[in-house]
Formats: C-alpha cells, sequence, structure tokens
C-alpha cells in the first residue's frame, strides 16, 4: 500500500532520488556557463566531472591528502576497525516484508556488494537465520564486468512473484531497472528492462508498469527529473506507451505510484511544483478514466489508507471555518477530499515542544511517532464505530525508552487474512544503546524481542545529555553531548560538533560502533545540534530557516560552539566540525562566519557554489530551500552565506578536509573541487580527497566507507588532538590549486 507522503518523498529527493527520473548521470545538467561566469571563476572547468584535466587534478590531491591523512600512526588500525564494524555480522538484518517473506539486503566482508536474500519470519526469529540468496551483486558484476551497486527493488503486489531490480553503475543515483522472477532467481529474459537513468516504475498488474523516466531532454524539467508519465504494456515499446501526465518544463518532477489496496486500487501521479509544494492526482486502477486533481494544500502530503486519506499540514489550513494548524495530521474520507469536501478529524496537532516524526499504517490502525524535545514517544490510533458514527480513540504505548524510536508496518494489505495484520516493528536506539528490534502487536504494550545488536564498544562511565543554547535571535536550540569515559568540562576535549540543519530532517540520536572505536575510546566528545532548518519542531522550525532565513540555521550552530566553549566541554582549538550535503554547506558558511571558533571541518559531499548550484545536477529541485540566484533580490541573501563567493586570502582560517565523490550525480562534485582550488589558490590549509565511486553517500561499499571514514577521522586528531598536531606536514602552497 504505497504512500504518497509528501514528507516521504522530499526524503526520496534527497536521498533516493532513484524514485524521480533524470536524462542521465552526470553529464547532463551541467548548464553552460555565461562569458561573465566564465571570466569570474577560473575553476570552472573543474564541474567536467569526467574530463581527463579534471580528474589529473583530482589523482594529484588525492595522492597528496592520502600522504598526509596516512601518515597519522592510528590510520590502518582505525580503518581495520571501522571496516570490521561495518562487516560485523551481528548486525540487525533490517527486512522489509512481502508476501510470506522477509527481505534483507546484507553486505560484510565476503560480499562487499551484497546479497539480496529473504527469509521467513520462524527463520528471522533463529539467532542464524537459513537466508535464501535471490541475488548476489558481487557475481553480477563479475559476470557483466560492472561494478555494479544495489538500489532496491518494487515488487508486483504478488508478494513473492515478480520485481523490478534497481542497479547503480558505482553508486550513483541514476539506476538501470530489469525485471525479476523471484521463484527462478532470475532476471526475466525478454522481460522488461530501462536504461540507466535516475527513472522509477511501479506495477499496474503483472504485464503493465507506470514508468517515470526521461527517454530525452524534452522529456525533462528543467530540474533534471522526468515530466512525462506513462502506461507501458509488455512487449510494447517503450516510445509508444501511452501517456498518463504531463507535468510542465520548470516543475521539479513528476512521478508515479500504484495502490494496490483490495477495493481501493488506484494510481497516484505527484506533480512537484518545487520541493515542498505538490499536486495529486488519482485514476482508478483498471478504468483508464481520466486522472482526477486531489483538493489539498499544495505544500500538504497525503496518503490513502483503505478508502481513508491522512493530510499532513506544512502549513496552516481553513475547512469550513476552522483553521488547522501547520504540523497537523487529519483524517477524512477518501473520496471526500478528492471530492474537496473533506470532513477533518486531527489526529495531531502541534505544540512548542511536540511534533510529529513520522507515522506507520497497519491494517486498522495508525502509529504516530511523535518527538517531545527530539525525544520519541509513540501513540496508536483506531477508528471505532460509536452510534453510527465513526470516532478516533488513541492510547499512549509504553515504549521501551523515550529515545530514538523507528516504527514500520508488517502488514501487507495484499495479503488475505493476513495474521500479521497488526504487527508492526518496533527499532530502539540511542548514542550508548545497541538496536533493539521488536515485534509488537497493536493493542497492547506486550512485544517480542527479535533481535539485539550486542554493544560495539565499551560505553562503561560514558554519559549523553541534552543541552541547550541561546542563538543571536534568543531562540532556544538544543543539542547533544556524548561524554567518553573519564572526560571533564576543563576545555580540552577534542569536540566533534555535527549538523545538517535543512529540508525538515531530523537530527536524532544514533547508536554507532565506528564512533565508539575512533572518536569515543580515544578521549573525543560528539556533539548533534538541532538546529532551524531541521525537522525537530515540525515545518515551522523548518521553515524558519530557508530561503532568506538560511542564516538562522548557520546562528544556531555557531551558538552552540559558543555555548560548548562557554561550558568548558571544548576549546576552539580542539573543536572539530563536520556535516554532508546541506551539512556541508553549513560547516562551509560557518567556517568562514566564525572561524576563530573552530579547529578543523570536515565538509563532505557539500553544496558550496551556491551562484550555480542550481545549474548543477539535480539543483534546481532544492530552490524552494534556497532560493534563485538568477533573482537579485534572493542572491542578495543567498551571496551572504555562499562559501565559494565568500572565502578570500586575508582570512584566516581552520584546515579543512573537503571530500566528495566522482559518482555524485546529486550535489555536483565541482562544488568541493572548485573550493579546493580555490582555498589552496589563496594559501589556506586544505586537504581533499574524491572517491571515484559511491554516489551521495561517499562510498560504494564497506571497503570505501572504511577507507574515507578513516581519512576523516585521521584529519580531525591530527588537528584537534594536542600530540597529533606536532606530525601534521606543512600546509600545501598556493601552486598546489593550479
Amino acid at each position: 500500500m504505497p504512500t504518497t507522503r509528501h514528507r516521504q518523498t522530499r526524503r526520496r529527493l534527497l536521498q533516493t532520488a532513484a524514485a524521480f527520473p533524470i536524462l542521465s548521470t552526470l553529464a547532463p545538467m551541467t548548464h553552460a556557463q555565461t562569458p561573465a561566469e566564465a571570466a569570474a571563476d577560473p575553476y570552472l572547468w573543474l564541474e567536467d566531472v569526467q574530463g581527463e584535466k579534471a580528474l589529473d587534478w583530482v589523482r594529484e590531491r588525492n595522492a597528496a591528502s592520502r600522504r598526509s591523512l596516512e601518515s597519522w600512526p592510528a590510520f590502518a588500525d582505525t580503518r581495520e576497525r571501522i571496516r570490521a564494524v561495518l562487516d560485523s555480522r551481528d548486525r540487525i538484518p533490517a527486512v522489509r516484508r512481502r508476501g510470506g517473506s522477509l527481505y534483507n539486503f546484507w553486505q560484510d566482508a565476503a560480499h562487499p556488494r551484497g546479497l539480496w536474500r529473504r527469509t521467513t519470519l520462524d527463520e528471522y526469529r533463529k539467532a542464524e537465520p537459513n537466508w535464501q540468496t535471490l541475488l548476489d551483486i558481487d557475481a553480477l558484476g563479475k559476470e557483466e564486468s560492472v561494478n555494479w551497486v544495489f538500489k532496491g527493488v518494487t515488487s508486483d503486489g504478488s508478494g513473492d512473484g515478480r520485481c523490478l531490480v534497481q542497479l547503480s553503475r558505482g553508486g550513483a543515483d541514476a539506476v538501470e531497472i530489469r525485471e525479476f522472477d523471484i521463484a527462478t532467481r532470475r532476471f526475466v529474459k525478454d522481460g522488461f528492462r530501462l536504461p540507466e537513468a535516475k527513472g522509477g516504475a511501479d506495477w499496474i498488474d503483472r504485464d503493465t508498469l507506470l514508468v517515470s523516466t526521461a527517454s530525452d531532454a524534452a522529456s525533462t524539467t528543467d530540474s533534471g527529473y522526468a515530466r512525462i508519465v506513462r502506461r507501458w504494456k509488455r512487449g510494447t515499446p517503450y516510445a509508444e506507451a501511452p501517456m498518463v501526465f504531463e507535468g510542465q518544463k520548470q516543475d521539479v518532477a513528476v512521478g508515479g505510484g500504484v495502490d494496490r489496496t483490495p477495493g481501493h486500487e488506484m494510481l497516484v501521479v505527484t506533480r512537484h511544483l518545487d520541493f515542498y509544494r505538490s499536486e495529486l492526482w488519482v485514476q482508478d486502477r483498471h478504468s483508464g478514466g481520466r486522472l482526477q486533481r486531489v483538493s489539498k494544500p499544495d505544500d500538504a502530503s497525503v496518503s490513502f489508507w483503505y478508502g481513508r486519506a491522512l493530510v499532513e499540514l506544512r502549513s496552516d489550513w481553513t475547512v469550513d471555518g476552522k483553521t488547522w494548524p501547520a504540523g497537523s495530521l487529519l483524517v477524512s474520507d477518501g473520496l471526500a477530499l478528492r471530492q474537496g469536501k473533506p470532513v477533518l478529524t486531527a489526529l495531531f496537532t502541534p505544540s512548542a515542544t511536540r511534533s510529529l516524526e513520522s507515522y506507520a499504517l497497519t491494517r486498522g490502525t495508525v502509529l504516530l511517532t511523535i518527538m517531545e524535545h527530539v525525544a520519541g514517544r509513540l501513540q496508536e490510533w483506531r477508528p471505532v464505530m460509536t452510534d453510527g458514527r465513526e470516532q478516533w480513540v488513541h492510547r499512549d504505548v509504553q515504549a521501551p525508552f523515550p529515545g530514538n524510536l523507528s516504527v514500520s508496518a508488517w502488514h501487507d494489505p495484499e495479503v488475505r487474512d493476513d495474521p500479521l495484520a497488526e504487527t508492526y516493528a518496533l527499532t530502539y536506539t540511542d548514542f550508548l544503546t545497541p538496536e533493539t528490534l521488536f515485534l509488537a502487536r497493536t493493542g497492547t504494550d506486550a512485544r517480542e524481542r527479535l533481535k539485539a545488536r550486542p554493544a560495539q564498544f565499551d560505553a562503561s562511565g560514558m554519559r549523553a545529555e541534552q543541552r541547550f543554547a541561546t542563538s543571536r535571535d534568543g531562540t532556544k536550540v538544543p543539542y547533544f553531548v556524548v561524554w567518553p569515559r573519564d572526560a571533564k568540562a576543563d576545555g580540552h576535549n577534542p569536540t566533534l560538533l555535527f549538523g545538517y540543519g535543512g529540508f525538515q530532517q531530523s537530527m536524532q540520536p544514533w547508536y554507532s560502533g565506528v564512533f565508539g572505536r575512533s572518536w569515543y575510546s580515544r578521549g573525543g566528545v560528539l556533539v548533534v545540534a538541532n538546529i532551524r532548518g531541521g525537522g525537530e519542531y515540525g515545518p515551522q522550525w523548518h521553515m524558519a530557516a530557508v530561503k532568506a532565513g538560511k542564516q538562522k540555521s548557520y546562528d544556531d550552530f555557531a551558538a552552540v560552539a559558543e555555548d560548548l566553549i562557554r561550558a568548558g566541554i571544548s576549546s576552539p582549538a580542539q573543536l572539530g566540525i563536520m556535516g554532508g550535503s546541506n551539512g556541508g554547506l553549513l560547516v562551509g558558511a560557518v567556517m568562514l562566519q566564525r572561524p576563530e571558533l573552530f579547529g578543523a571541518v570536515v565538509c563532505q559531499v557539500p553544496l558550496l557554489d551556491m551562484r550555480r548550484y542550481h545549474r548543477l545536477l539535480a539543483g534546481a529541485s532544492w530552490m524552494a530551500e534556497y532560493g534563485d540566484p538568477d533573482k537579485p533580490e534572493e542572491w542578495a541573501w543567498i551571496s551572504r552565506y555562499s562559501p565559494y563567493q565568500n572565502v578570500r586570502k586575508d582570512m584566516e582560517l581552520p584546515p579543512i578536509l573537503l571530500i566528495t565523490s566522482t559518482r555524485d550525480d546529486r550535489v555536483h562534485p565541482g562544488h568541493a573541487r572548485k573550493m579546493a582550488a580555490r582555498l589552496a589558490e589563496q594559501g589556506h590549509a586544505v586537504r581533499y580527497y574524491e572517491n571515484i565511486e559511491g554516489g551521495h553517500g561517499g562510498a560504494a561499499d564497506n571497503a570505501q566507507r572504511a577507507d574515507m571514514n578513516a581519512l576523516e577521522f585521521a584529519f580531525l586528531w591530527q588537528h584537534l588532538s594536542a600530540s597529533d598536531r606536532k606530525r601534521i606536514p606543512a600546509k600545501p602552497s598556493r601552486e598546489a590549486s593550479k
């Protein structure tokens, strides 16, 4: 039962982007430079992702960075420790239920690219389940001489029948889609197949797909995603597939999905006007009739659920004289909503401290994960008939701890008389507690403990606490501090401050054996900042720091740093910052605005040239977050923080490590390349490393992940540890940029 929640769609655009297609992987959405831009920017040639001159530049920087970072005495041991964590067989296998099976994708030392496999619930309960391998990605890559990376599957709805496997070259978002027969464990000869693209497809029936993939430049949006959805019949040329929906060139994307819930089957098409606003269109699955636009606020997300519709609001909505506040979750009869006559009931309304993080749907229950000051709580809501009318009742679930809770329903609506219709998986973790997975049932607090991950580091004597900093405008900003054993607030702790602050993504506590073995065990403090731009306090917390308000994210982050120094948790010489993607923009901007606060910066797969971000790959899709730099009034605020335009040679900057991937087809590697070149030209201390594979995640397998993590920790310890700073090689000369 696919949902059409806008938040999930935003996450796909942010994290998997394969849900929405693009013409090709790397070269297309790099727009030509104007003569003025070429004159103003001597490093535009580094935007040529696969250009030999640019790649020679990358190889030289990679070699120099390796010589420097591998000189850290603990480098090899740290990399080995990280690899052991990533390849550990005691990880909890994350599963998704389809039909009578639980499916999992697994990577370890013997299978670096991974196995797609399945088992039963009875087997999964065992310490060593019996898994049936369906697809060996390492073997496939060897057979086809392609560095395939697994990107997921789309089931045909029969549970264990046919599916569409998504494969990426080197970890990019763009995928090749192939039809796969689960029973025979083989790709279907002459089956459905779509060439490499940021494309998506879903099953209408066994012989028909709903496809949104770009076939040529004319069928893409300005953001590089598809603007056409087609209905493709088996055995016919895709070029002749009839059009279901066509968006506009200025849209972000158009995508489609299929709701196969018995009795409520329909096609669902989403037209993304920008990153946060969308139109929703539905069509009965088999009727072939006209699409009907769903009456909803443009920035609201909708899920259909057994004839009902759940509506999540990003802004206030007034219906029949009653105003529902932003951040609310409402429920209505689905047909009434489609006809523009919703009768709404609130399942959740926010407060100053409470927000809705997510929800999951069983056969008869809505499960709400609620955050109270970034701590998770769980509620169940169920409709009941009272005097012939549907009423909603709820209960608070006694979860194991008020920490980071995640919930996923195991109900499959296409399984007749589903025995797991009211079950769900509940996972708990925090900074010092490994993940525990429970199988729970609605209506009761009793739950079965399915899996628990053993501790990956010694947490005895450690502690985690939540604190609040005061930002420039007086806003209280929460942050977490994870203290290693025996650490004291004496101002001498090597400390890493981590943040993101964008796209309504919340930063909740996480358990990390990598940090445990590479950071905490050596005396490092970890700080996680819940700054505006995230989703910790709902859409208003996010909207406070978009477009003209983006500076508030940077003010919040700096305020946390100041609070750490004031409290004696760290000092500027021993305080490092780290962020990736939008978080890379965050640390790049704050480094330039408040360089006196930091001793080292790790900037991962970042946006940095905000004058051209909207012309590079998927960048145009993010203008609802940052603004349009081609509009003078919007460039006026963007230009104040855009790192590439604000770095100057007379600045005293902390040393920075810029790290990215050649195969990142979401955030263009040109951002990091050009920033590294400009910093080096001006004589600043900069290290640069670019993984040739990896996509936006930076790495394609555990060996690459361990290597890149070790490079980052080497850099941090070299600059934040008093003993290791003595071994740092001299900073590169300005010639290094050439």
